[in-house]
């Protein structure tokens, strides 16, 4: 019988509280480790975590023996985190984004590249049921996308206990934090890469962010799909607003909330048709789907999914955003790339296969 993944858990904050449940109800997997510098966030994780070792460092990455590492910490701040990982050839799991600027991430990807170590970015978005089947209307029931209207609205109060604190302070935070969940699903729906982005962002004056946290933009995507996108965090009313609109070829699929609430119509319908989902419970079964991802890829019975590099495609689009907003012009993301980026890696292939006999 195959023996459980050994896993360590770095960064013991708010998010880690929904991997701890996720993973700890996994027979396939078993937390070995927990990393925090709170001591309080450390004891609390270890009565959850019998048999667990903690400390406050990431030294403890090289001395207990694992399979992988679980980077559940803000974007910013995470290089010896990365070094850390890639010293010990221990694959990655990372909360979105990778890293706070592109060029970060990039450096990220390159590590972990170099170390032969599979980085995963846990763009769980991807993995719930209503992104599944949208994907399945456009084959099915709609024909191919041609545009869309993705809305997205929402009063986050930043200073709540269950949420990070680290938003309330970072520069364009929507972006980072949320749009980015966004622009990835863009891609991945669309099947299809932008290669013109132009956006606007802006705070409004009752704001709590330091920065922005409204982003209006318009994508072109390679395919010729054009999507007009709106994203808030300080929409000044507490209901939550979204709908994801796409035209298609012979009808139209109707999103209305973030996590289900899926519709079609053809042309001629009279009314939209409802979508049946499974049964979801939020941020825990699109963790277990992201999770049971990565296993399958250690195991060597699977591909690696969402991986660094591709990551770095949808940062391009947050990192267009800001420059079209900058310099009051249409960017194409592809066009930001660096020479070192389109090189980095050609030669992780073969390094990965040596280490899927897990």
């Amino acid at each position: 019988m195959t023996e459980p993944l050994r896993i360590i858990i770095v960064g013991l904050g708010a998010r880690a509280q929904f991997w701890l449940r996720v993973i700890n109800a996994n027979p396939d997997c078993r937390i070995v480790g927990l990393v925090d510098p709170s001591e309080a966030a450390r004891e609390r994780a270890l009565a959850q975590c019998p048999g667990a070792v903690a400390a406050a460092d990431v030294d403890l990455l090289s001395q207990v023996p694992a399979d992988f590492v679980l980077l559940a910490t803000p974007p910013g701040g995470r290089e010896r985190q990365m070094e850390a990982a890639c010293k010990a050839r221990l694959p990655i799991l990372a909360e979105k984004p990778l890293a706070d600027s592109v060029e970060l991430a990039a450096h990220y990807v390159e590590m972990a590249e170099e170390a032969g170590v599979p980085l995963m970015v846990g763009l769980n978005f991807r993995f719930l049921p209503v992104t599944q089947k949208t994907i399945s209307l456009f084959e099915t029931d709609v024909g191919k996308p041609e545009f869309a209207r993705f809305t997205y609205e929402r009063w986050r109060d930043g200073r709540l206990a269950r949420l990070n604190k680290y938003p309330l302070t970072m520069d364009q935070p929507m972006l980072w934090e949320q749009s980015i969940h966004h622009f990835d699903l863009l891609r991945y729906v669309y099947k299809s890469e932008p290669v013109q982005v132009f956006a606007k962002t802006f705070n409004p004056s009752w704001s709590m962010y330091a920065d922005d946290a409204n982003v209006s933009a318009l994508f072109t995507m390679a395919n010729g799909v054009i999507v007009n996108y709106q994203g808030t965090w300080q929409s000044n009313w507490q209901q939550p607003g979204f709908e994801w609109r796409t035209e298609c070829a012979d009808g139209v699929v109707l999103q209305k909330d973030q996590f289900g609430d899926l519709h079609f119509a053809r042309q001629q319908d009279e009314a939209l048709t409802a979508v049946e989902l499974p049964a979801y419970e939020q941020w825990i079964n699109d963790a277990i789907a992201l999770l049971a991802a990565f296993v399958a890829t250690l195991r060597g019975t699977a591909p690696l999914l969402c991986s660094g590099r591709d990551h770095l495609k949808s940062l391009r689009m947050v990192q267009a955003c800001i420059i079209s907003q900058q310099q009051g012009s249409a960017i194409n993301p592809s066009d930001l790339e660096t020479s070192a980026e389109r090189g980095i890696g050609q030669t992780f292939t073969s390094a990965h296969q040596q280490r899927t006999s897990l």
